[in-house]
C-alpha cells in the first residue's frame, strides 16, 4: 500500500500522455478525452491521502521518493496542458486560447514572483522571492491561484463535455455532477487552507532560520 501513492501519481502522467497522443493524431473524441480526465483527476485526488495514509518508515524512504513532489507537479501540469491542448484543436479554441494564455502568463509570473523559479515550493525558493519576504501573502496569493485554476479546468471540461454524442440528459448530469464535485472541492480547499496555516509558523520558523 506504501507505493499505492506513487502508481497514482504515476497512472495520471500515463494518461495525461495518452491525451496528448490523441489530440496530436487526432484519434479518439471528446467522450474519451473527458472519461481520461476525470480518471486522472480521480488519481490527483486520492494520491495525496495515499501517501498521508501509508507512509514510508524513514529509514525505507526510495531514493526517488525525494523528488515526489516535484514528480507531482508535472504530472498535474501535464494533465492540466493536455485537456487545454484537447479543447483548443478539437473543441473550441478561443477558450483554450484564453486558458493557454492564463497558464503560461499570468502562472509563470506568479510562479517567479513567488519562489523565484519555476516549479517551485515553499521550502526551495529563492533568497529574493516572495515566500521569503512575506510568506503570509505568499500564501494567499497561492489559494488564489489554485481557486483560478479549479474553475480554468472546470469551464475546459465543460466544454468538452457538451461536445460530446452523448443525450442531453446525460451531459446535464454529469454537469450538475461535476458541479458539485467543485463546491466539495472549494471546501476541501478552505480546508486545506486552515492545515496550511497551522503549518505556516513551522515553515516561517525554518525560513528565518535560514536568514539567520
Amino acid at each position: 500500500m506504501r507505493y499505492l501513492a506513487d502508481l497514482l501519481t504515476l497512472s495520471r502522467f500515463i494518461l495525461a500522455l495518452a491525451l496528448i497522443y490523441g489530440c496530436v493524431i487526432h484519434s479518439g473524441g471528446p467522450e474519451a478525452a473527458f472519461i481520461i480526465f476525470l480518471t486522472a483527476e480521480f488519481t490527483d485526488t486520492f494520491d495525496g491521502t495515499c501517501a498521508r495514509k501509508w507512509p514510508f518508515p524513514k529509514n525505507k524512504v526510495p531514493k526517488y521518493r525525494k523528488y515526489a513532489a516535484q514528480f507531482d507537479m508535472v504530472s498535474d501540469a501535464l494533465l492540466a496542458a493536455a485537456q487545454v491542448l484537447f479543447c483548443t484543436f478539437r473543441v473550441n479554441w478561443i477558450v483554450g486560447l484564453i486558458v493557454i494564455i492564463y497558464y503560461t502568463v499570468i502562472c509563470g509570473a506568479l510562479e517567479l514572483i513567488l519562489y523565484g523559479k519555476f516549479f517551485g515550493h515553499p521550502d526551495n525558493c529563492t533568497k529574493n522571492s516572495l515566500t521569503n519576504r512575506n510568506f503570509p501573502l505568499a500564501k494567499k496569493i497561492v489559494l488564489a491561484r489554485r481557486y483560478l485554476y479549479t474553475i480554468c479546468l472546470g469551464v475546459v471540461n465543460a466544454f468538452i463535455l457538451f461536445a460530446t454524442s452523448w443525450p442531453e440528459p446525460v451531459k446535464y448530469g454529469l454537469f450538475i455532477f461535476g458541479c458539485s464535485i467543485f463546491v466539495f472541492v472549494w471546501f476541501f480547499l478552505r480546508q486545506r487552507r486552515k492545515n496550511v496555516s497551522r503549518d505556516a509558523v513551522e515553515v516561517e520558523e525554518a525560513l528565518s532560520n535560514k536568514k539567520k
